[in-house]
Protein backbone atom coordinates (compact mmCIF):
# COMPACT_ATOMS: atom_id res chain seq x y z
CA UNK A 1 0.00 0.00 0.00
CA UNK A 2 2.78 2.41 0.66
CA UNK A 3 4.91 1.59 -2.32
CA UNK A 4 1.57 2.13 -4.51
CA UNK A 5 1.06 5.56 -2.94
CA UNK A 6 4.53 6.60 -3.28
CA UNK A 7 4.16 6.06 -7.07
CA UNK A 8 0.85 7.76 -7.07
CA UNK A 9 2.52 10.64 -5.32
CA UNK A 10 6.07 10.43 -7.96
CA UNK A 11 3.98 10.34 -11.22
CA UNK A 12 1.62 13.16 -9.85
CA UNK A 13 4.84 15.49 -9.26
CA UNK A 14 6.22 14.41 -12.58
CA UNK A 15 2.67 15.50 -14.32
CA UNK A 16 3.06 18.65 -12.50
CA UNK A 17 6.46 19.24 -13.07
CA UNK A 18 5.13 18.95 -17.03
CA UNK A 19 2.79 20.87 -16.48
CA UNK A 20 4.68 23.32 -14.73
CA UNK A 21 7.36 23.52 -17.94
CA UNK A 22 5.10 23.40 -20.34
CA UNK A 23 2.95 26.30 -19.15
CA UNK A 24 6.50 28.34 -18.90
CA UNK A 25 7.54 30.19 -22.31
CA UNK A 26 10.76 28.46 -23.03
CA UNK A 27 12.16 25.33 -22.23
CA UNK A 28 16.09 25.20 -21.09
CA UNK A 29 16.60 23.89 -24.80
CA UNK A 30 15.00 26.37 -26.43
CA UNK A 31 16.86 28.72 -24.60
CA UNK A 32 20.07 27.79 -26.25
CA UNK A 33 18.80 28.35 -29.44
CA UNK A 34 20.80 30.07 -31.94
CA UNK A 35 19.12 33.24 -32.46
CA UNK A 36 20.78 35.14 -35.23
CA UNK A 37 22.54 38.09 -33.59
CA UNK A 38 22.04 40.49 -36.75
CA UNK A 39 18.14 40.45 -36.70
CA UNK A 40 17.60 43.48 -34.38
CA UNK A 41 20.53 45.51 -36.55
CA UNK A 42 19.33 44.38 -39.61
CA UNK A 43 15.69 45.28 -38.68
CA UNK A 44 16.82 48.19 -36.99
CA UNK A 45 18.35 49.94 -39.98
CA UNK A 46 15.83 48.79 -42.34
CA UNK A 47 13.22 50.30 -40.74
CA UNK A 48 14.92 53.75 -40.31
CA UNK A 49 15.80 53.89 -44.05
CA UNK A 50 12.35 53.08 -44.49
CA UNK A 51 11.71 55.93 -42.46
CA UNK A 52 13.43 58.27 -43.74
CA UNK A 53 12.69 57.64 -47.12
CA UNK A 54 8.77 57.71 -46.44
CA UNK A 55 9.40 60.69 -44.93
CA UNK A 56 11.33 62.36 -47.24
CA UNK A 57 8.90 61.38 -50.18
CA UNK A 58 5.64 62.02 -48.33
CA UNK A 59 6.84 65.62 -47.88
CA UNK A 60 7.75 66.30 -51.44
CA UNK A 61 4.58 64.86 -52.68
CA UNK A 62 3.01 66.92 -50.22
CA UNK A 63 4.54 70.10 -51.47
CA UNK A 64 4.37 69.17 -54.67
CA UNK A 65 0.21 68.39 -54.31
CA UNK A 66 -0.28 71.47 -52.37
CA UNK A 67 1.24 73.97 -55.28
CA UNK A 68 -0.92 72.57 -57.48
CA UNK A 69 -4.17 72.64 -55.28
CA UNK A 70 -2.80 76.26 -55.23
CA UNK A 71 -2.93 76.78 -59.07
CA UNK A 72 -6.39 75.47 -59.15
CA UNK A 73 -7.46 77.81 -56.83
CA UNK A 74 -5.75 80.71 -58.52
CA UNK A 75 -7.80 79.71 -61.52
CA UNK A 76 -10.74 79.40 -60.25
CA UNK A 77 -10.98 82.61 -57.95
CA UNK A 78 -10.51 84.38 -60.98
CA UNK A 79 -13.83 82.96 -62.72
CA UNK A 80 -15.86 82.81 -59.40
CA UNK A 81 -13.79 84.50 -55.68
CA UNK A 82 -17.05 83.42 -53.53
CA UNK A 83 -16.50 79.39 -54.62
CA UNK A 84 -12.43 79.82 -54.44
CA UNK A 85 -13.03 81.30 -50.64
CA UNK A 86 -15.42 77.98 -49.68
CA UNK A 87 -12.92 75.76 -51.16
CA UNK A 88 -9.53 76.83 -49.77
CA UNK A 89 -11.91 76.89 -46.04
CA UNK A 90 -11.56 73.54 -46.11
CA UNK A 91 -7.95 73.07 -47.06
CA UNK A 92 -4.33 74.13 -44.91
CA UNK A 93 -4.44 70.25 -43.78
CA UNK A 94 -0.99 69.58 -46.19
CA UNK A 95 1.34 71.50 -43.68
CA UNK A 96 -0.65 69.17 -40.49
CA UNK A 97 0.00 66.17 -42.37
CA UNK A 98 3.91 67.27 -42.82
CA UNK A 99 3.89 68.16 -39.40
CA UNK A 100 2.44 64.93 -38.28
CA UNK A 101 4.92 62.80 -40.21
CA UNK A 102 7.76 64.24 -37.82
CA UNK A 103 6.14 63.91 -34.87
CA UNK A 104 5.35 59.94 -34.22
CA UNK A 105 5.30 58.69 -30.86
CA UNK A 106 7.51 55.53 -30.83
CA UNK A 107 5.86 54.26 -27.86
CA UNK A 108 2.71 53.67 -29.43
CA UNK A 109 1.27 50.24 -30.40
CA UNK A 110 -1.04 50.53 -32.95
CA UNK A 111 -1.77 48.09 -36.09
CA UNK A 112 -0.94 48.11 -39.30
CA UNK A 113 -2.89 49.78 -41.49
CA UNK A 114 -3.99 49.10 -45.22
CA UNK A 115 -4.13 45.86 -46.68
CA UNK A 116 -2.91 43.01 -45.16
CA UNK A 117 0.87 41.93 -45.10
CA UNK A 118 1.84 38.98 -43.85
CA UNK A 119 5.68 38.94 -43.31
CA UNK A 120 5.14 42.50 -41.61
CA UNK A 121 2.68 41.12 -39.37
CA UNK A 122 5.57 38.74 -38.77
CA UNK A 123 7.97 41.01 -38.43
CA UNK A 124 5.78 43.24 -35.95
CA UNK A 125 4.71 40.04 -33.92
CA UNK A 126 8.45 38.50 -33.74
CA UNK A 127 9.73 41.82 -32.00
CA UNK A 128 6.34 42.14 -29.56
CA UNK A 129 7.42 38.68 -28.62
CA UNK A 130 10.99 38.83 -27.97
CA UNK A 131 10.75 42.59 -26.29
CA UNK A 132 7.71 41.08 -24.20
CA UNK A 133 9.40 37.89 -23.24
CA UNK A 134 13.21 39.11 -22.78
CA UNK A 135 13.84 37.62 -19.41
CA UNK A 136 13.43 33.95 -21.46
CA UNK A 137 15.78 34.29 -23.85
CA UNK A 138 19.43 34.40 -24.06
CA UNK A 139 20.14 37.83 -25.02
CA UNK A 140 23.21 40.03 -24.76
CA UNK A 141 23.16 43.87 -23.23
CA UNK A 142 23.97 45.08 -26.99
CA UNK A 143 21.40 42.84 -28.17
CA UNK A 144 18.54 44.42 -25.78
CA UNK A 145 19.39 47.58 -26.57
CA UNK A 146 19.00 46.56 -30.91
CA UNK A 147 15.56 45.16 -29.78
CA UNK A 148 14.11 48.32 -28.07
CA UNK A 149 15.45 50.70 -31.01
CA UNK A 150 14.39 48.32 -33.49
CA UNK A 151 10.79 48.19 -31.76
CA UNK A 152 10.56 52.24 -31.62
CA UNK A 153 11.70 52.52 -35.69
CA UNK A 154 8.86 49.63 -36.64
CA UNK A 155 6.66 51.73 -34.22
CA UNK A 156 7.71 54.94 -35.73
CA UNK A 157 7.27 53.56 -39.11
CA UNK A 158 4.09 52.01 -38.32
CA UNK A 159 2.90 55.56 -37.40
CA UNK A 160 3.54 57.19 -40.30
CA UNK A 161 2.02 54.67 -42.67
CA UNK A 162 -1.08 55.60 -40.59
CA UNK A 163 -0.47 59.63 -41.37
CA UNK A 164 0.07 58.60 -45.18
CA UNK A 165 -2.88 56.59 -45.07
CA UNK A 166 -4.72 59.46 -43.52
CA UNK A 167 -3.17 62.45 -46.33
CA UNK A 168 -4.05 59.46 -48.89
CA UNK A 169 -8.13 59.70 -47.91
CA UNK A 170 -7.67 64.01 -47.68
CA UNK A 171 -5.98 64.23 -51.30
CA UNK A 172 -8.84 61.67 -52.81
CA UNK A 173 -11.45 63.97 -50.79
CA UNK A 174 -9.45 67.25 -52.23
CA UNK A 175 -9.50 65.68 -56.17
CA UNK A 176 -13.42 65.22 -55.41
CA UNK A 177 -13.97 68.69 -54.92
CA UNK A 178 -12.24 69.76 -57.41
CA UNK A 179 -13.56 67.66 -59.87
CA UNK A 180 -17.51 69.70 -58.56
CA UNK A 181 -16.12 72.85 -59.31
CA UNK A 182 -14.64 71.58 -62.98
CA UNK A 183 -18.50 70.59 -63.46
CA UNK A 184 -19.26 74.25 -63.85
CA UNK A 185 -16.57 74.60 -66.77
CA UNK A 186 -16.16 71.69 -68.61
CA UNK A 187 -14.86 73.27 -71.90
CA UNK A 188 -12.42 75.31 -69.64
CA UNK A 189 -8.75 73.29 -71.06
CA UNK A 190 -6.68 75.74 -68.67
CA UNK A 191 -9.08 74.29 -64.98
CA UNK A 192 -9.00 70.69 -66.92
CA UNK A 193 -5.31 70.50 -67.28
CA UNK A 194 -5.18 71.25 -63.29
CA UNK A 195 -7.11 68.43 -62.43
CA UNK A 196 -5.45 66.44 -64.36
CA UNK A 197 -1.26 67.62 -62.99
CA UNK A 198 -3.35 67.10 -59.41
CA UNK A 199 -4.57 63.61 -60.76
CA UNK A 200 -1.00 62.68 -61.69
CA UNK A 201 0.90 63.73 -58.57
CA UNK A 202 -1.62 61.73 -56.03
CA UNK A 203 -1.55 58.38 -58.60
CA UNK A 204 2.25 58.71 -58.14
CA UNK A 205 2.02 59.21 -54.79
CA UNK A 206 0.24 56.37 -54.02
CA UNK A 207 2.41 54.07 -55.88
CA UNK A 208 5.13 55.66 -54.11
CA UNK A 209 3.59 54.39 -51.03
CA UNK A 210 2.74 50.98 -52.58
CA UNK A 211 6.41 50.17 -53.51
CA UNK A 212 7.40 50.96 -50.08
CA UNK A 213 4.65 48.17 -48.52
CA UNK A 214 6.14 45.75 -50.68
CA UNK A 215 9.84 46.64 -49.52
CA UNK A 216 8.35 46.15 -45.91
CA UNK A 217 6.69 43.06 -46.67
CA UNK A 218 9.21 41.89 -48.78
CA UNK A 219 10.95 38.45 -46.47
CA UNK A 220 14.50 38.59 -46.64
CA UNK A 221 16.75 35.97 -45.15
CA UNK A 222 17.78 37.34 -42.05
CA UNK A 223 14.19 37.44 -41.33
CA UNK A 224 13.53 34.36 -42.33
CA UNK A 225 16.38 32.33 -40.48
CA UNK A 226 14.58 34.36 -36.90
CA UNK A 227 11.01 33.00 -37.88
CA UNK A 228 12.53 29.72 -38.30
CA UNK A 229 13.88 29.85 -35.01
CA UNK A 230 10.68 31.51 -33.39
CA UNK A 231 8.33 28.93 -34.48
CA UNK A 232 10.10 26.31 -32.89
CA UNK A 233 8.99 28.07 -29.99
CA UNK A 234 5.21 26.82 -29.14
CA UNK A 235 4.58 30.12 -26.99
CA UNK A 236 5.68 32.02 -30.06
CA UNK A 237 2.99 30.39 -32.15
CA UNK A 238 0.17 30.92 -29.25
CA UNK A 239 1.46 34.45 -29.08
CA UNK A 240 0.66 35.01 -32.95
CA UNK A 241 -2.53 33.08 -32.89
CA UNK A 242 -3.95 35.85 -30.52
CA UNK A 243 -2.28 38.50 -31.30
CA UNK A 244 -1.84 38.52 -34.99
CA UNK A 245 -3.39 40.73 -37.72
CA UNK A 246 -5.17 38.02 -38.59
CA UNK A 247 -6.28 37.19 -35.14
CA UNK A 248 -7.73 40.73 -34.41
CA UNK A 249 -9.24 40.74 -38.43
CA UNK A 250 -11.06 37.26 -38.23
CA UNK A 251 -11.92 36.49 -34.42
CA UNK A 252 -10.04 33.42 -33.98
CA UNK A 253 -10.54 31.53 -30.86
CA UNK A 254 -7.48 31.50 -28.46
CA UNK A 255 -7.94 27.27 -28.89
CA UNK A 256 -7.35 27.57 -32.08
CA UNK A 257 -4.98 24.62 -32.85
CA UNK A 258 -5.65 22.83 -30.15
CA UNK A 259 -8.04 19.74 -29.41
CA UNK A 260 -10.63 22.61 -27.99
CA UNK A 261 -11.00 24.83 -30.44
CA UNK A 262 -12.72 21.51 -32.85
CA UNK A 263 -15.80 21.54 -30.49
CA UNK A 264 -18.76 22.80 -31.89
CA UNK A 265 -17.63 22.79 -35.51
CA UNK A 266 -18.51 20.60 -38.53
CA UNK A 267 -16.67 17.20 -39.33
CA UNK A 268 -15.97 16.61 -43.42
CA UNK A 269 -17.92 13.70 -42.97
CA UNK A 270 -21.18 15.95 -41.69
CA UNK A 271 -20.32 18.62 -44.73
CA UNK A 272 -19.77 15.80 -47.24
CA UNK A 273 -23.52 14.11 -45.86
CA UNK A 274 -25.30 17.61 -46.07
CA UNK A 275 -23.84 18.24 -49.76
CA UNK A 276 -24.92 14.58 -50.42
CA UNK A 277 -28.17 15.06 -49.15
CA UNK A 278 -28.95 18.66 -51.09
CA UNK A 279 -27.67 17.37 -54.39
CA UNK A 280 -29.74 14.08 -53.95
CA UNK A 281 -33.26 16.42 -53.46
CA UNK A 282 -32.39 17.82 -56.61
CA UNK A 283 -32.55 14.15 -58.30
CA UNK A 284 -30.97 12.77 -61.43
CA UNK A 285 -30.14 16.80 -62.46
CA UNK A 286 -29.14 17.62 -59.17
CA UNK A 287 -25.25 16.51 -59.71
CA UNK A 288 -25.19 18.23 -63.14
CA UNK A 289 -26.44 21.48 -61.58
CA UNK A 290 -23.91 21.18 -58.81
CA UNK A 291 -21.27 21.07 -61.26
CA UNK A 292 -22.71 23.79 -63.64
CA UNK A 293 -22.52 25.63 -60.65
CA UNK A 294 -19.41 25.20 -59.60
CA UNK A 295 -18.16 25.73 -63.00
CA UNK A 296 -19.55 29.43 -63.36
CA UNK A 297 -18.42 30.69 -59.65
CA UNK A 298 -14.76 29.68 -60.91
CA UNK A 299 -15.39 31.62 -64.32
CA UNK A 300 -16.23 34.30 -62.38
CA UNK A 301 -13.36 33.92 -59.94
CA UNK A 302 -11.13 33.72 -63.10
CA UNK A 303 -12.42 37.09 -64.34
CA UNK A 304 -11.74 39.06 -60.87
CA UNK A 305 -8.30 37.58 -61.00
CA UNK A 306 -7.64 39.33 -64.42
CA UNK A 307 -8.84 42.46 -63.35
CA UNK A 308 -6.79 42.64 -60.04
CA UNK A 309 -4.31 41.78 -62.56
CA UNK A 310 -4.63 44.14 -65.01
CA UNK A 311 -4.79 46.75 -62.11
CA UNK A 312 -1.27 45.44 -60.34
CA UNK A 313 -1.10 45.00 -56.44
CA UNK A 314 -1.78 47.39 -54.12
CA UNK A 315 -4.23 48.28 -51.35
CA UNK A 316 -7.81 48.31 -51.86
CA UNK A 317 -8.38 51.94 -52.76
CA UNK A 318 -6.72 51.67 -56.57
CA UNK A 319 -7.06 54.59 -58.72
CA UNK A 320 -7.58 53.95 -62.02
CA UNK A 321 -5.75 56.77 -63.69
CA UNK A 322 -7.04 58.61 -66.92
CA UNK A 323 -3.52 58.69 -68.47
CA UNK A 324 -0.77 56.10 -69.01
CA UNK A 325 1.67 56.58 -65.73
CA UNK A 326 5.00 56.22 -66.34
CA UNK A 327 6.61 53.13 -64.18
CA UNK A 328 9.84 54.05 -63.49
CA UNK A 329 8.94 57.74 -62.58
CA UNK A 330 9.04 56.38 -58.78
CA UNK A 331 11.67 54.14 -59.04
CA UNK A 332 14.90 54.91 -56.71
CA UNK A 333 17.60 56.03 -58.64
CA UNK A 334 20.22 52.77 -58.40
CA UNK A 335 16.79 50.63 -59.04
CA UNK A 336 16.34 52.36 -62.19
CA UNK A 337 20.26 51.31 -63.61
CA UNK A 338 20.70 48.46 -65.90
CA UNK A 339 24.25 46.61 -66.54
CA UNK A 340 24.40 44.68 -70.08
CA UNK A 341 26.55 43.29 -72.14
CA UNK A 342 26.66 42.42 -75.58
CA UNK A 343 28.81 40.83 -78.51
CA UNK A 344 29.76 41.86 -81.79
CA UNK A 345 32.48 39.81 -84.09
CA UNK A 346 33.83 41.36 -87.66
CA UNK A 347 35.14 39.05 -90.30
CA UNK A 348 39.17 39.35 -91.35
CA UNK A 349 40.22 42.26 -93.99
CA UNK A 350 43.37 43.37 -95.85
CA UNK A 351 44.29 45.70 -92.56
CA UNK A 352 42.34 42.88 -89.65
CA UNK A 353 42.09 40.04 -88.29
CA UNK A 354 38.91 38.55 -87.00
CA UNK A 355 37.85 40.20 -84.06
CA UNK A 356 35.13 40.15 -81.62
CA UNK A 357 34.16 42.88 -79.62
CA UNK A 358 33.34 42.17 -75.74
CA UNK A 359 30.58 44.94 -74.56
CA UNK A 360 29.76 45.97 -71.09
CA UNK A 361 26.96 49.11 -70.19
CA UNK A 362 25.15 50.71 -67.83
CA UNK A 363 21.38 51.65 -68.80
CA UNK A 364 19.90 54.36 -67.35
CA UNK A 365 15.51 53.97 -67.56
CA UNK A 366 14.25 57.16 -68.13
CA UNK A 367 10.87 56.32 -68.89
CA UNK A 368 8.55 54.11 -70.38
CA UNK A 369 9.69 54.26 -73.76
CA UNK A 370 13.19 55.87 -73.32
CA UNK A 371 16.62 54.43 -71.85
CA UNK A 372 19.99 55.60 -72.00
CA UNK A 373 23.65 55.16 -70.98
CA UNK A 374 27.29 54.31 -71.35
CA UNK A 375 29.53 51.73 -72.01
CA UNK A 376 32.78 50.26 -73.42
CA UNK A 377 34.38 47.01 -74.90
CA UNK A 378 37.55 45.03 -75.89
CA UNK A 379 38.42 43.71 -78.83
CA UNK A 380 40.05 40.20 -79.44
CA UNK A 381 41.71 39.28 -82.27
CA UNK A 382 41.81 35.59 -83.38
CA UNK A 383 45.33 34.54 -84.87
CA UNK A 384 45.22 31.59 -86.08
CA UNK A 385 46.60 28.75 -88.37
CA UNK A 386 46.18 25.41 -88.83
CA UNK A 387 48.49 24.24 -85.65
CA UNK A 388 46.85 26.80 -83.27
CA UNK A 389 45.28 29.89 -82.23
CA UNK A 390 46.10 33.04 -80.45
CA UNK A 391 44.15 35.67 -78.83
CA UNK A 392 45.38 39.11 -78.92
CA UNK A 393 44.27 42.76 -78.00
CA UNK A 394 43.16 44.41 -81.23
CA UNK A 395 41.42 47.49 -79.45
CA UNK A 396 38.84 49.19 -77.37
CA UNK A 397 35.98 51.58 -77.76
CA UNK A 398 33.89 53.76 -74.75
CA UNK A 399 30.23 54.20 -75.71
CA UNK A 400 27.19 55.86 -75.08
CA UNK A 401 24.16 55.26 -76.78
CA UNK A 402 19.85 56.31 -76.42
CA UNK A 403 17.24 53.89 -77.42
CA UNK A 404 13.39 54.91 -77.84
CA UNK A 405 10.84 52.15 -77.76
CA UNK A 406 8.41 52.91 -81.33
CA UNK A 407 6.37 49.83 -80.95
CA UNK A 408 6.34 46.98 -78.70
CA UNK A 409 9.83 45.18 -78.86
CA UNK A 410 11.19 47.44 -81.68
CA UNK A 411 13.25 50.01 -80.35
CA UNK A 412 15.19 53.07 -82.61
CA UNK A 413 18.13 52.63 -81.48
CA UNK A 414 21.31 55.88 -81.73
CA UNK A 415 25.01 56.34 -80.04
CA UNK A 416 28.32 58.04 -80.53
CA UNK A 417 31.33 55.89 -79.91
CA UNK A 418 34.96 56.39 -79.87
CA UNK A 419 37.25 52.90 -81.07
CA UNK A 420 40.88 51.95 -80.39
CA UNK A 421 41.29 50.18 -83.81
CA UNK A 422 45.25 49.08 -82.98
CA UNK A 423 46.50 46.41 -81.62
CA UNK A 424 48.12 46.73 -78.12
CA UNK A 425 49.89 45.07 -75.48
CA UNK A 426 49.48 48.05 -72.44
CA UNK A 427 46.92 50.78 -71.62
CA UNK A 428 49.71 53.27 -71.73
CA UNK A 429 49.93 52.71 -75.51
CA UNK A 430 45.39 53.57 -76.23
CA UNK A 431 46.06 56.86 -73.66
CA UNK A 432 46.55 59.04 -76.87
CA UNK A 433 43.22 60.53 -77.70
CA UNK A 434 44.07 61.72 -81.39
CA UNK A 435 44.60 57.48 -82.17
CA UNK A 436 40.69 57.14 -81.74
CA UNK A 437 38.47 57.11 -84.43
CA UNK A 438 34.88 58.17 -84.39
CA UNK A 439 31.41 56.35 -84.95
CA UNK A 440 27.71 57.25 -85.21
CA UNK A 441 25.37 54.99 -85.25
CA UNK A 442 21.65 55.01 -85.84
CA UNK A 443 19.19 51.92 -86.84
CA UNK A 444 17.13 49.67 -85.28
CA UNK A 445 16.80 47.07 -81.94
CA UNK A 446 14.29 44.40 -81.00
CA UNK A 447 14.16 42.51 -77.60
CA UNK A 448 13.61 38.70 -78.66
CA UNK A 449 11.70 36.58 -75.55
CA UNK A 450 14.29 33.02 -75.75
CA UNK A 451 12.78 30.06 -74.37
CA UNK A 452 16.16 30.16 -71.84
CA UNK A 453 16.28 30.94 -68.22
CA UNK A 454 19.12 32.95 -68.66
CA UNK A 455 18.59 34.95 -71.83
CA UNK A 456 14.98 36.09 -71.63
CA UNK A 457 15.31 38.80 -73.10
CA UNK A 458 17.60 39.24 -75.76
CA UNK A 459 18.52 42.49 -77.58
CA UNK A 460 19.22 42.19 -81.77
CA UNK A 461 20.55 45.27 -82.79
CA UNK A 462 20.97 46.32 -86.36
CA UNK A 463 22.64 49.95 -86.92
CA UNK A 464 24.52 52.00 -88.99
CA UNK A 465 27.64 53.69 -88.73
CA UNK A 466 27.16 56.96 -90.89
CA UNK A 467 30.84 58.00 -89.88
CA UNK A 468 32.39 55.19 -91.19
CA UNK A 469 33.07 56.59 -94.54
CA UNK A 470 35.32 59.47 -92.87
CA UNK A 471 37.58 56.76 -91.35
CA UNK A 472 41.08 55.26 -92.67
CA UNK A 473 41.02 52.43 -92.93
CA UNK A 474 37.73 52.23 -93.33
CA UNK A 475 35.58 49.84 -91.38
CA UNK A 476 32.33 48.39 -92.72
CA UNK A 477 29.04 50.38 -92.02
CA UNK A 478 26.77 47.76 -91.11
CA UNK A 479 26.91 46.64 -87.46
CA UNK A 480 24.93 43.81 -86.09
CA UNK A 481 25.17 43.31 -82.41
CA UNK A 482 23.43 40.99 -79.84
CA UNK A 483 23.21 41.85 -75.92
CA UNK A 484 21.33 41.02 -73.11
CA UNK A 485 20.33 43.27 -69.90
CA UNK A 486 20.65 41.36 -66.50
Amino acid sequence: MKIQLFVGIFLFSCTWIHAQQADSLLSKTDKIVSFPSRFFSHIQKKSAALNSSLDRQTERYLQRLQRKEEKFLSALSRKDSAAAARFVASSGKYNSLQKQMKKIDTSAKGSLSGEYMPYADSLKGSLAFLQQNQSDLILSAISRNRLTQSVGQFNELQGKLRVTDEAKTYIAERKEMMKQQLLRYANDAGMKKYLEDYSKAQFYFAEQLRQYRDLLNSPDRVLQKALVVLNKIPAFTSFMSRYGALAGLFGINPDYGTPAGLVGLQTRSQVQQLIQGQVGAGGSSGMAALQSNLEAAHQQLDQFKDKLSSLGSGSGDMDMPDFKPGHQKTRPFFKRLQLGTDLQTTRASYFWLTTTDIGLSVTYLASNKLDFGVGGSYKIGWEHNISHVRLSSQGASIRSFLDFQLKKTYYLSGGYELNYQQAFTSLSQISSVTDWTRSGLVGISKIVSLNSKFFKKTKVQMLWDFLSYSQFPRRTPIVFRVGYNF
